[in-house]
């Protein structure tokens, strides 16, 4: 789980800054009186407000609220949060009347040391949801650090959870901190027996979920709705039982996967009957493989209570997510109560995902004995999947300098078709790999990529784009349109477009700094021919060529970029710098970083090497102290080759 080790607020200077901070307030409202019915949201973004007000730092909070349709409303207003924050913190929050407008801009830049000020809903804005670029650096302008703390809508790459990272040094609060631990430690090291619960309605709601837990747990439990698909599968009879028959299929491949996994897979051995859908419908319990026409099961019975508490009972780690009939009915709730009760009293490590799993906890009176209760439902359901979450994902990693794998297919793969076959051939491959991964496609596959490597540790870069944001440039890629499309990476400045296409120190500079306007995270590319080698003229050649590119990059804007030494004499010849040649330029690369900014910088400084890796000299080039991973070529157009470099001596 390297993916999940991010900086945390505490690894970040803060005393002076202004630091925007993404909370998840969205709190549930009585909806005549407007007043704040449950408050235990706010109640956990107090650890990160309170170390910063302590630490002096100038807070900017910004959160939604409801769902706003067509700009500002009233009743969506974050007014009632603010009221309730000052109560709990013991000071006064001062609140904007707006998010990105005058009044939002004066009173951030105004704020003095630990105070806080409260931003307005910021999905009065439909570019919030859009991760609109633009937004997202307005957004960015009124502070000098982004701190997340809203685990609830970490699974949305929207611009206030995962846009303001492109422009921000950023890094997680105290609640995702514990969200990540907590069950990124239970997925990667589960203590065992590793039992997962799995209920709800539907399977096409946990079928990824499933998927990825059938390679991890000892025992999957399945109840509540989507059980009784598994049972049409088994062929049994389920009456008129909630059934999702376009899934039958699919629930007995689970099943034969499961089994082919040593994994049991264990259904509710009998159930709680009605003949309708009522809190107050006669009920009986009958074999769940037998329930009679006309009939719906509406929780687990008595039988598959006593078989589910005793393998809760011996489990190392629990892991629930859903409930295990209808538990908003006193008559159908003796399932989801009792399991909830041999999870609160087993002595294994329990996590409860969110949703109605946590609703149900808290309602029963369990809520205190169990170790750890997710606070976002989604974003829960998406981790426990084995997807990415772009609002994670986005934020600083606690080593700067961990391995980085970039692929540049160069002028290959083009077609949309073939550059989804190859990612879809890779996903499978890295998908436990410790390293950065991105892939430079052409321009004309990068939207079919985009979307085939959504929510993995795929990411997707483009190889080149124009300086300028619109104009009579024919042919050209600009930044902007590159920030629109969702791309995070781009590489500029590679040896083949100096030799090519007359790229010079200047235009690299520009395009680095069109690149970070729009939130694009540059790879630059620096190198030498042969000739240049041979007549002694390498590192001057190198000196010139870095301290042109980041020419009037501010410093705070270096962490989003990465350097890549390539040299022109190793990329597709065949010929291969030795490791010792390749740390000796990257090493000169990193004292120039020293010389143009400072130490600090210069450490956490991500340097590639490119030329000719392949998987067999990757290893012994990525373990070089001052290499940290590569920027690849033809070896990143076969799978198979590209996931070996991937895995090749990770930094973490």
């Amino acid at each position: 789980m390297a993916v999940m080790q991010k900086k945390n607020v505490t690894d970040l200077d803060v005393q002076g800054k202004r630091v925007i901070v993404r909370v998840d307030f969205n709190v549930p409202l009585d909806k005549k009186t407007g007043e704040i019915t449950d408050d235990k949201r706010i109640v956990g973004a107090l650890p990160t407000i309170r170390h910063l007000v302590e630490n002096k730092a100038k807070v900017v909070l910004v959160s939604h609220l409801g769902r706003p349709k067509s700009g500002p409303e009233a009743k969506f207003s974050m007014k009632p949060a603010v009221e309730r924050l000052a109560k709990l913190l013991g000071q006064d929050v001062l609140m904007a009347s707006d998010v990105i407008g005058e009044d939002a801009k004066s009173k951030a830049a105004a704020l003095k040391d630990g105070e806080v000020l409260m931003l307005e809903n910021v999905r009065f804005h439909k570019e919030e949801t859009k991760n609109d670029p633009v937004f997202a650096a307005e957004l960015a302008s009124m502070a000098d650090i982004y701190i997340n703390d809203a685990f609830g809508t970490a699974h949305r790459a929207h611009a206030s959870t995962a846009g303001l990272a492109n422009y921000l040094p950023s890094a997680c609060g105290f609640l995702i901190q514990k969200e990540i631990d907590v069950m990124g430690e239970a997925l990667a090291n589960p203590k065992r027996p590793f039992v997962a619960i799995l209920g709800g309605a539907k399977v096409s709601d946990k079928i990824g979920v499933i998927e990825n837990l059938i390679d991890k747990v000892d025992t999957l439990i399945i109840g509540g709705g989507m059980a009784y698909t598994f049972f049409a599968a088994k062929g049994s009879c389920i009456g008129s039982s909630l059934c999702e028959t376009d899934k039958i299929d699919l629930a007995k491949e689970l099943m034969e996967k499961a089994a082919a996994k040593g994994v049991s897979l264990l259904l509710p051995t009998d159930t709680v009957i009605a003949p309708e859908f009522s809190a107050d419908a006669e009920s009986k319990i009958v074999s769940s493989n037998s329930i009679p026409e006309g009939w719906m099961g509406l929780d687990i019975g008595p039988d598959a209570i006593k078989t589910f508490s005793a393998v809760v009972k011996d489990a190392g780690t629990v892991v629930w997510n859903g409930p295990m009939g209808v538990f908003e009915f006193e008559k159908f709730a003796a399932g989801t109560r009792e399991v909830a009760r041999a999870v609160a009293d087993s002595q294994a490590i329990s996590i409860i995902g969110g949703g109605d799993s946590a609703a149900a906890v808290e309602l029963l009176g369990f809520a205190d004995q169990v170790s750890h209760i997710s606070t976002g439902g989604g974003a829960s359901l998406e981790l426990l999947e084995g997807k990415v979450l772009p609002g994670i994902d986005c934020l600083m990693d606690k080593n700067p300098r961990r391995t980085f794998a970039a692929g540049n297919w160069k002028m290959n793969k083009g077609v949309p078709a073939e550059a989804v076959k190859l990612i879809d051939e890779l996903k499978p491959l890295v998908a436990d790999a410790e390293a950065e991964i991105a892939l430079g496609v052409p321009f004309t596959a990068i939207s079919a990529a985009l979307e085939a490597a959504a929510y993995t540790n795929v990411k997707i870069a483009a190889q080149n784009c124009h300086f300028e944001d619109n104009g009579a440039y024919t042919g050209e890629i600009s930044a902007k349109m590159l920030a629109y499309m969702g791309v995070p990476y781009v590489i500029i400045g590679h040896s083949e477009r100096r030799e090519y296409f007359a790229e010079t120190d200047e235009t690299v500079n520009k395009k680095i700094k069109a690149a970070l306007k729009w939130g694009v995270r540059p790879i630059v590319c620096c190198g030498e021919t042969l000739e240049q080698r041979e007549a002694g003229e390498t590192f001057d050649l190198i000196k010139t060529q870095i301290k042109a590119a980041f020419a009037e990059i501010p410093v705070n804007k270096t962490h989003l970029i990465t350097i890549a030494y390539e040299p022109i004499w190793a990329i597709g010849t065949g010929k291969v710098a030795s490791d010792e040649q390749a740390q000796e330029v990257c090493e000169f690369i990193r004292g120039l970083m020293v010389e143009i900014y400072d130490n600090d910088v210069a450490q956490a400084m991500r340097i590639q090497y490119g030329g000719s890796v392949n998987a067999k000299n990757s290893a012994g080039l990525f373990a070089q102290n001052d290499i940290d991973g590569g920027l690849v070529g033809g070896a990143s157009l076969k799978a198979e080759d590209f996931s070996v470099i991937c895995h090749a001596g990770p930094k973490l």
